[in-house]
This record gives C-alpha cells, structure tokens and sequence, in this order.
C-alpha cells in the first residue's frame, strides 16, 4: 500500500490525461460484454460462484429500482371531505397523501441492523465453546482435531446439503436440526406451531448466526402467514421476528414469543 497521498498530489499537480474521461467511459461501456464472455466461458465451481454473485446483484438491483418507483405511490387519505366547491386544479389533490415508503423501508432496515428489538430476554448467559462444540478426531489414526460437532439445536434450510467429509469442520447432527418451532404471541395470548425460516441473530457469536445454532436468546424468522397478519397497507405479513426463551437441546422443542 502506499505510504500517502502521492497520487492524489500529482493529479491535483499535474491533472489527469487528457483521454481519461473517454477511456474510463469505453471501458465501463465494455464491463458488461467483459462479464457476458466471462459468463460463458467458465465452468464448474468458478461458474456456479460467479452466477451466484450476478445473481445477488441482479436482486439487490432490481429491489431497489422498485423501491424508488413505489416511493411516490398515492393512497388515499381518510380525512373527511371539507364542505364547499373546490377549484378544479385541486380536484387532483384532494384526499391524497403521498406514502414516503422508501424512507420507511430505510428506517425499518436501519432498526433491524441495530438490532434494537423489545425483546422478552434481553441478557443471557453466555456459552463457552467447549459447551457448544465437541472435538471429533479424524484422519486414519485419529490424531487430526479440526472438526467441531454442534451440541446445540440448529437450523438448516430447505435445500441443505453436507460438505465432502474432507472440507466439513463444523458438523451439525440430524437429531439436533430443527424446523418448526412453539411461538406464542403476547397479545393473544395464544401458541402456534410455525415453520422457521432462518436464524437472524445468536447473541453469543456471529459465528452461531451463520452456522443456524439455536439457544436461549436467539432471533429466529418465523412463517406467519397462516396467521393472518396484515400490514397497514393491506399486505400479508410472510415472516416475523420471534425469540427464543428456553433451552431447545435440554426440552426437546424450541419455545419462542413473538416480537410484535
């Protein structure tokens, strides 16, 4: 890495070349025949990483276009009428109200980054390792000790499947992988038995995130469309926050309450 801001220094110096804009823009201009050629060109392994990626992007992409074209979408405001003529340049106006959903999203996105949830358990115990994985000797005389066996519940998605024995260092057991949990919700009072759809946050390590390691505590995303829930808009709620509150490994069942 260079050591200061030699290069910013001789730009504001001496400038850039005189081509530069134009190469930048043929060059941008040429990145999407680069990548269609590289697209076709690649296979195995690299190919299903790289469509992996495009993919992702093409999402995030598209997600966002819509965002912007929903920002300004109209809905109608229930105020009442006000008695009298109205001219007809406000015709147009009257009894609309402009959603900002854009900004909504942002915020709500926001909050959920920070994790800032009222959640029925705010502090727990924490899990040492040698609690939560297991040494599993390998190799031909068992003298290698990289893999870890989950001693704790998890989650693994639909389409789970394992890694050659040869590059799996975390493994999960099949008894301990869950899919449905126990959610209570608190104004109800009532308790469902709902699929889970993933691990949002452990609050012992990042590492049991991603791994879908379920404790006391955890965030899960749970299927609550059976249930009805609508949002102001008029939209089906599909999954919702729920946390867990007992320990899923000594109960046999995961028990959780519903964020709301």
């Amino acid at each position: 890495m260079p050591q200061g801001d030699h290069i910013d220094l001789w730009r504001k110096r001496h400038g850039r070349k005189l081509d530069h804009d134009e190469v930048k823009r043929k060059r941008e201009a040429r990145e999407p025949h680069r990548i269609s050629k590289l697209a076709k060109s690649l296979k195995g392994l690299k190919a299903k990483l790289f469509n992996k990626k495009r993919y992702a992007e093409k999402a995030a992409m598209k997600k966002n276009i819509n965002l912007h074209q929903n920002r300004k979408n109209k809905q109608m405001s229930e105020e009442n009428v006000k008695e009298g003529a109205v001219p007809s340049y406000l015709l147009d106006r009257e009894g609309m109200s402009r959603a900002k959903v854009l900004s909504n999203t942002i915020k709500q996105k926001r909050k959920e980054k920070a994790g800032k949830w009222d959640v029925p358990i705010p502090k727990v115990r924490p899990i040492a390792e040698d609690e939560m994985f297991r040494v599993m000797r390998s190799g031909k005389r068992k003298t290698k000790q990289w893999k870890r066996m989950v001693t704790k519940v998890t989650y693994v998605g639909e389409g789970f499947t394992r890694k050659p024995p040869k590059y799996e260092r975390f493994i999960r057991p099949s008894g301990l992988r869950f899919k449905k949990a126990h959610v209570t919700h608190p104004e109800l009072k009532t308790t469902f038995h709902l699929d889970i759809l993933g691990v949002k946050k452990n609050p012992q390590s990042p590492t049991y995130t991603q791994l879908g390691v379920i404790t006391r505590g955890t965030i899960i995303e749970v299927n609550v469309s059976d249930l009805g829930l609508v949002t102001n808009s008029g939209k089906v709620v599909w999954g919702k926050y729920a946390q867990v509150t007992n320990n899923p490994e000594n109960d046999g069942c995961i028990n959780a309450v519903l964020l709301v």
